[in-house]
């Protein structure tokens, strides 16, 4: 299985041109701020534009999104915020998008209670999922979070002046549970990796600078690659 993921779009979707083999991709995931602070109709165009690169897309939003479009997203059957899915019985992905709070307001921010809910109902989705579908496989099946946020106190959380500004809730859901793969983004030039325990962080940045990430699962090993 080959999936594709990056954030940070900002309605710059002609930069998916440049990912090698994206159509063939099993799967491609937006991670947030489809458009900048924009609504529906943006979103339309936003995903208009992905789904003629490859049909199998997933996606979630940012902050910069104004939260209708998490309810687009949820009536094209495309959403990932506060949802998990079960990938071909082989990978659990989870969704957290927004931000925390930031000082410009911007329009998808919740507090850190709201985010450890968010991941919590993903979480706990995701766990039903591998029970129901997978009795014998719980601790088996790799899981993927999709986060908009990264998590705090991270390489992939920090500003040029070097503040960390990532979720708490975010780092804390992680040092719990330890997926495997943490997709985020949000902070454009915290691009890069970090871990936190067992789980492999990665920011691609904004799309618009190139970004974006590889994950493959080859003979029951998940990789995820930054380009």
């Amino acid at each position: 299985m080959r999936i594709i993921a990056f954030g940070d779009i900002h309605m710059a979707t002609h930069m998916v041109a440049g990912i090698p083999d994206v159509e063939s991709a099993d799967l491609m995931i937006a991670t947030g701020d489809l458009t900048n602070y924009g609504k529906q109709k943006d979103a339309k165009r936003v995903l208009d534009d992905l789904l003629g690169y490859n049909r199998n897309l997933l996606a979630l939003i940012g902050n910069l999104d104004n939260f209708e479009i998490n309810d687009y997203l949820e009536g094209l059957g495309l959403n990932l915020h506060r949802q998990a899915r079960l990938l071909e019985r082989k990978i659990c992905l989870l969704g957290a998008g927004g931000s925390n709070h930031t000082p410009f307001g911007t329009p998808a921010e919740f507090s850190e209670n709201e985010l450890t809910d968010v991941l919590t109902d993903a979480h706990q989705e995701g766990q039903d999922f591998i029970s129901l579908t997978l009795p014998d496989a719980r601790s088996g099946i790799p899981v993927i979070l999709i986060s908009h946020v990264p998590p705090y106190n991270t390489k992939v959380d920090m500003l040029r002046n070097g503040k960390h500004v990532g979720s708490s809730a975010v780092r804390s859901y992680i040092e719990q549970h330890q997926p495997d793969v943490c997709i985020t983004g949000h902070i454009h030039e915290a691009r890069g990796e970090d871990h936190i325990g067992k789980t492999h962080i990665v920011n691609p940045g904004a799309l618009i600078q190139g970004g974006w990430v590889e994950i493959t699962y080859i003979q029951s090993t998940l990789q995820a690659t930054l380009h």
